[in-house]
């Protein structure tokens, strides 16, 4: 019988959630997603030495005495971390715009189009990235701005269905809701409480924008991310696309038995949902109303730029 790993990959596109190039040949996504967290883990992994090593150098080169080159060097390795990761996956990979520029829609729309450029100086076209941003309001608007250009983006850090909407009307390539984070902060205010298979908050928060965005026909891609067990994908299993690591990809590839589509044509109606509209204004109250999705989403973009401070510092030590 086959694995789930290859079931799974029959209903939803699954995209490998690491920096490790050795996980993505073993696993074989279609996509891969990086962030600052995976891109400080792989900088500092003896495996990716020599590609960090001349990066640097080419950084410190391209700075010339008349730029920072340590800002220079974050771009370059998260692009030429990209460009390894494109060798190895047949479609796209997402590269993070730094999550200080989260509340900065114009900031944000520059780093993704320098970014853009690094990838095509490379002779890579835009076709094989997406650009993550964080999903806030700003986020949302700098996505909006982006998608005028071609360039596509994954919104990440999704918590909320206000942050869904808002994603869907500006046209957002692609979403990515956080599962995993959303089932900790119900399991961190509930003490005690379980959430088994199809109770899970995370899951069922992922369930209801797949069904919202079918039923009014919105072409936004959904991804679930940031998942703390194989059942938590199982029961996504149809999604769009599945972001998952390679603990839970190696659970997925080692265990046999059925593993059925939850997601699909019939689960899209089973549930009409009315179509909303959201303003700045609308979508800041309707997202604040949302204790889980404000606190997680503070809480993620400080994670991201605490990580991105880190990666500078390791950089820095490095360029002298």
């Amino acid at each position: 019988m086959a694995n789930h790993l290859s079931q799974l990959k029959q209903h939803s596109i699954v995209v490998a959630d690491t920096g490790d190039f050795s996980a993505m040949r073993k696993y074989q996504p279609r996509d891969a997603t990086t962030n600052p967290s995976l891109l400080l883990k792989a900088s500092t992994m003896i495996e990716y030495a020599d590609l960090v090593t001349r990066t640097l150098a080419e950084s410190k080169q391209e700075a010339g005495g008349n730029e920072n080159p340590v800002a220079i060097a974050l771009d370059r390795l998260a692009v030429d971390f990209g460009l390894e990761i494109l060798k190895i996956v047949p479609n796209r990979v997402s590269t993070e715009v730094d999550a200080r520029l989260s509340f900065d829609t114009t900031a944000s729309v520059a780093k993704a189009r320098s970014l853009i450029a690094r990838y095509k100086a490379a002779g890579i076209g835009q076709e094989r990235i997406l650009i993550k941003l964080a999903s806030t309001w700003e986020g949302v608007q700098a996505a909006r701005q982006l998608r005028a250009d071609g360039i596509h983006c994954n919104l990440t850090l999704l918590f909320s269905f206000a942050q869904a909407v808002a994603c869907a009307e500006a046209g957002v390539q692609l979403i990515s809701p956080f599962v995993g984070r959303i089932l900790d902060w119900h399991k961190k205010n509930n003490p005690g409480k379980e959430y088994p298979g199809a109770e899970d908050p995370g899951v069922q928060s992922v369930q209801r924008i797949y069904a919202y965005y079918k039923q009014h026909g919105y072409r936004t891609e959904v991804m679930g991310a940031s998942f703390r067990s194989a059942g938590e994908i199982m029961e996504l299993a149809g999604c769009d696309l599945l972001t998952i690591s390679p603990a839970l990809l190696e659970e997925l590839q080692r265990t046999e038995g059925v593993l059925l589509r939850k997601l699909d044509s019939a689960f899209v109606g089973t549930e009409p949902q009315a179509k909303i509209s959201l303003d700045e204004k609308a979508f800041r109250w309707m997202h604040n109303e949302d204790a889980m999705a404000t606190d997680k989403l503070a809480e993620g973009i400080r994670l991201f730029a605490a990580d991105t401070v880190k990666l500078e510092t390791f950089v820095a030590a490095k360029l002298g």
